[in-house]
């Protein structure tokens, strides 16, 4: 989902997203699509388009860890009726997470 009032002009996403309708859509809107590429079947990935998907993952992945952290260890399960509802499930999800992980950071030693 696109969200209209999002200035970012960056979309990152899977390589389920890249279809030529979804590229059609990025382009119409302006936005620049940071989206993985496919394997062709029975090929590898050009080197560049390996470097593209490796820095993608990169910036993806500490994306992902934060839904993985909710979804798993607190049991994140969005199954409520409205948005209202959804939403302040959610963002009770994000401050649990955010107070466990400043609680982390605060165990941790700085560098000398």
């Amino acid at each position: 989902m696109l969200d209209p009032e999002n200035t970012a002009s960056h979309v990152l996403a899977d390589t389920a997203y890249r279809t030529k309708r979804n590229l059609e859509v990025l382009e119409r809107r302006g936005l620049s699509e940071r989206i993985q590429f496919r394997r062709p079947p029975r090929r590898q990935l050009s080197e560049p388009q390996a470097k593209a998907n490796a820095s993608r993952a990169r910036i993806r992945s500490s994306i992902e860890h934060i839904f993985a952290a909710q979804k798993h260890r607190m049991a994140l399960f969005v199954g409520t009726s409205g948005l209202a509802r959804a939403q302040v499930k959610i963002g009770m999800a994000n401050l649990a997470y955010n107070f466990n992980r400043l609680a982390w950071l605060g165990t941790r030693t700085a560098p000398a």
